[in-house]
């Protein structure tokens, strides 16, 4: 029999025990624009903001999300029909599932069908946080100069005088423009994206955007846009097919497009908000006044171990995190490059306890219910390794400390991105720079530094004797043992053999 479509009219219908808004959705005004709907967004901060609501509390807090990619379409359907509620379901250790229907998502624009609308309510005095998950490559910036890049053709088109715009850029830089001509005051601009000090990039990116459009404007917002940085943190793997079936056995309701996650949350903000904010710390949120060493933990600890275990665990014929920290030798791997690589370039962050976080690390990626895909792990690297890896392998150069497995890491990626694993079998290298990456990756055979030689990724890390030592023991040794020889070479305990 075909379940009912998850919406306000079939709450009613839900299974007996499955948590749901406990407020009047009618009764929500939007208080925040959000910029890229996915999974980790609607596991995250609109999870954060429905349990507030749950408690009564940030009512005018809700959320209107926007989509300006194609690939967005699909979302605005899905939320369309479901009235914009959505299943997550929590996936603990131990098999048990934890499901709830969340609706603090009370609209969703797509902005190619009429910008206009888009522009407005971002203008609009109801509008007082523009929130972020746009990914790493979304801020636009070069990789080692870390300048905006104004070349890309998105934001070329952008400038060009009257243009209806396309990019985030140029959504946030007419809202904020029209906001000011009207005497409103500037929204707050919130990233949530793994970027460090992702505040700072963010104000960096839009402000040198505005400057170029408008040079007042720009000036405007440097003075005037509240940019707090953050750290956000919970594993969300893409949603499969089996996860719509078990979202739908679970609640008796079918849902489009629901999110599963892992029980683990944390979001570290800096309390820095022009036009006020909901009252997160009721949420489990963290407000700071500076995020820095938590951001620092978070990206060299569990996403750079996230690039430590997947290249070496997808060349070792592993497909699941889970998997791959079941095979010894990269668990073991995976620590020693924790506690010996990226541990010492931490500063003191204030309640926490490394060992313990580093443990908890270990467990998450272990837990084998989230299921979370060595694929997506390894997908947009170009994002990834030169913002939480590259800063470990240059912080530890200088300080004299250990580089061997950080070095290994950009190995495997090296060779995971020749596009064939072990068996010959090709590999769908998912990356903005895939064509690029491939390409000189093929010739390393006969140039072996041919891959770190590529300075938008590594500066000029190729010329580091050190480091290209390191870096060539371990891609020779993939080339020549593999995969699971090269990474049992790493000992925890011990140097390398």
């Amino acid at each position: 029999m075909t379940q009912p479509t998850l919406s306000n009219a079939t709450l009613g219908n839900l299974t007996s025990g499955v948590a749901r808004p406990n407020y009047d959705r009618s009764k929500l005004t939007a208080g925040i624009v959000h910029f890229g709907v996915g999974g980790f967004h609607r596991a995250h901060q609109a999870v954060a903001l429905d349990a507030l609501m749950n408690a009564g509390l940030a009512h005018d807090w809700a959320i209107c999300g926007v989509g300006l990619l194609e690939g967005d379409r699909k979302m605005k359907e899905v939320l369309d029909e479901q009235d914009c509620l959505y299943t997550v379901t929590l996936k603990y250790p131990d098999g048990h599932r934890e499901p709830s229907i969340i609706g603090s998502i009370v609209e969703y624009l797509f902005a190619p069908d009429d910008p206009e609308v888009v522009l407005e309510k971002l203008a609009s005095p109801a509008i007082r946080i523009v929130s972020l998950t746009i990914t790493e490559g979304g801020y636009n910036f070069d990789q080692v100069t870390g300048t905006f890049d104004q070349t890309h053709p998105g934001v070329v088109a952008d400038l060009v005088d009257g243009a209806v715009p396309t990019t985030v850029f140029g959504y946030v830089a007419e809202a904020l423009r029209r906001r000011r001509e009207r005497g409103l005051e500037p929204f707050t601009v919130q990233s949530c994206d793994n970027i460090q000090g992702n505040g700072d990039m963010a104000k960096r990116m839009f402000s040198a955007f505005a400057l170029l459009k408008d040079a007042e404007l720009g000036d405007w917002m440097v003075h005037n846009v509240h940019f707090p940085n953050a750290m956000v943190d919970r594993i969300t793997p893409v949603t499969s097919a089996d996860d719509i079936v078990e979202a739908a056995a679970l609640t008796g309701l079918h849902d489009g497009w629901p999110v599963v996650c892992e029980p683990f949350f944390q979001w570290v903000v800096e309390d820095d908000f022009g036009l006020g904010r909901p009252p997160f710390e009721q949420a489990n949120v963290q407000l700071v006044e500076d995020v820095t060493p938590y951001e620092y933990m978070k990206l060299r600890l569990l996403n750079a171990s996230h690039q430590a275990l997947c290249y070496f665990g997808y060349l070792s014929g592993h497909r699941y995190a889970h998997e791959a920290m079941a095979d010894v030798a990269l668990r073991s791997f995976v620590e020693r490059y924790m506690n010996r690589e990226a541990t010492p370039t931490l500063k003191p962050v204030s309640g926490i306890d490394l060992d313990e976080y580093k443990a908890t690390l270990i467990a998450r990626f272990s837990n084998p219910e989230v299921r979370d895909t060595l694929a997506r792990l390894c997908a947009e690297s170009s994002d990834r390794i030169p913002k939480w890896l590259v800063p470990v392998i240059r912080d530890q150069l200088a300080s004299g400390g250990e580089i061997e497995c950080s070095a290994a890491i950009v190995a495997s990626w090296a060779r995971y991105a020749e596009g064939a694993d072990e068996q010959g079998e090709p590999i769908t290298v998912v990356d903005s720079l895939s064509a690029e990456l491939v390409a000189i990756a093929q010739t390393q055979r006969g140039d072996r530094l041919a891959f770190v030689r590529n300075e938008k990724l590594f500066g000029d890390l190729a010329s580091n004797e050190r480091f290209a030592a390191a870096y060539l023991a371990a891609l020779d040794s993939l080339v020549e043992h593999g995969a699971q020889v090269t990474v049992a070479s790493y000992l925890a305990g011990g140097e390398r053999s």
